[in-house]
């Protein structure tokens, strides 16, 4: 018998995360990624945009090592596999290979917001929006 807990990344931060949908009464966190964070110089203004999206989340954040702090929730709570929302990040899968040395990892599609398979910079929401809209926006055809 599974006794997961949710991994929320910052890749799917709404209450519709389809991992905290499939198992919506385990335990939930949430790891500042210090790595990420440095590499990506992210500003005051989004780190607090970030943080007022987890206050709306049942989940507890912490800040170090993501999957040492992973590993750690999944001991405190006696868990036998981490659940988490699919990513593009090549970070994740990182993230995940490490995780899974110890426990099982299940990670569960997102419905994407459009189909594209370009590249995207994702490290500002600008340059995503500035692709997205063009497929968002589409005028159906006649």
């Amino acid at each position: 018998m599974n006794k997961p807990i949710v991994w929320v990344h910052g890749d799917c931060l709404s209450p519709n995360n389809p991992a905290l949908q499939k198992y919506p009464d385990a335990p939930a966190i949430w790891v500042w990624d210090e790595i990420l964070i440095e590499e990506w110089q992210l500003s005051l203004k989004r780190i607090a945009f970030i943080y007022e999206c987890l206050l709306e989340l049942p989940v507890v954040i912490r800040r170090g090592n993501v999957a040492q702090e992973i590993l750690a929730f999944a001991q405190e709570h006696n868990a036998n596999l981490v659940v988490t929302a699919d990513s593009p990040s090549p970070r994740f899968n990182d993230i995940c290979n490490q995780i899974e040395r110890s426990i099982t990892v299940e990670v569960v599609e997102v419905e994407p917001f459009f189909d594209y398979d370009g590249y995207i910079d994702l490290k500002r929401f600008s340059r995503y929006w500035k692709v997205a809209q063009n497929y968002v926006y589409q005028k159906p055809s006649p």
